[in-house]
């Protein structure tokens, strides 16, 4: 691994998890980088560092596959800790699902296992007036589609944040730090089809207790996300210039 990077993923998964690497190649690819363009630091492992921190011009959170940010643990107190001093850097962040709940909640929002707003799929969001006129949520259009998959939800965003977008079961689906070039989504615009695929038959409950469907029907019910997908070519654009 090379000592400086473009992305640094913060990632929150075991060692044996095979979205480990799966979740380096779909930023890779919805980033338009090649993989060796993102290191990876283990939140588990301990608290991010200076030299860790040094090694990229942009942060990226994502999921977390057995691990939620709504409980307490003294694994999650360090993650949170670093998270903060990811705010604090004034690098440019983008965090997707886990990555979104738990830098609202390092930042002091409220993260809740909420199964009444748990959303797996496909699913639609539509755009606050903030995010009609947002330089990165603003050119998706109004409404458009993102993959999700999660049970936890942000109750209450952190102050100095501005939410960007909504679904129909969960009011806080999209924001961004007033005070520092992050922005979080509660979907993963790192994912394709074939991804969120991927993700829930190594998490299969997702499909069976969310979404309450037999595997094939499950199939059938997700689409491409291309407005979602740019998101993340349009952060890196409007923060650090050409992708």
């Amino acid at each position: 691994m090379p000592n400086t990077v473009r992305y640094l993923l913060l990632q929150m998964r075991n060692q044996d998890d095979p979205m480990r690497t799966n979740e380096v190649e779909c930023f890779s690819r919805a980033l338009a980088t090649s993989p060796d363009q993102i290191g990876v630091f283990d939140l588990l492992s301990g608290l991010l560092d200076e030299t860790a921190m040094d090694r990229a011009d942009m942060f990226l959170l994502g999921g977390s596959g057995d691990y939620s940010a709504a409980g307490d643990a003294d694994w999650l107190d360090r993650a949170l800790e670093s998270l903060r001093r990811v705010h604090a850097s004034g690098k440019p962040t983008f965090a997707s699902c886990w990555g979104f709940q738990a830098m609202a909640r390092a930042m002091g929002g409220r993260v809740v296992h909420d199964v009444d707003t748990a959303e797996v799929g496909t699913h639609q969001l539509s755009l606050t007036e903030a995010g009609k006129a947002d330089p990165i949520f603003g050119p998706a259009g109004e409404t458009f589609g993102g993959q999700m998959g999660h049970e936890d939800c942000v109750s209450e965003l952190p102050a100095n944040t501005t939410l960007l977008a909504s679904s129909e079961k969960t009011v806080n689906q999209a924001y961004r730090f007033d005070d520092a070039p992050i922005y979080c989504t509660q979907f993963h615009p790192e994912l394709t089809c074939e991804d969120l695929l991927l993700r829930v038959r190594a998490y299969p409950r997702y499909i069976e207790e969310i979404a309450g469907l037999p595997a094939e029907r499950f199939v059938e019910m997700i689409v491409e996300t291309p407005e979602a997908s740019a998101l993340l070519q349009r952060f890196v654009k409007h923060m650090l210039g050409e992708v």
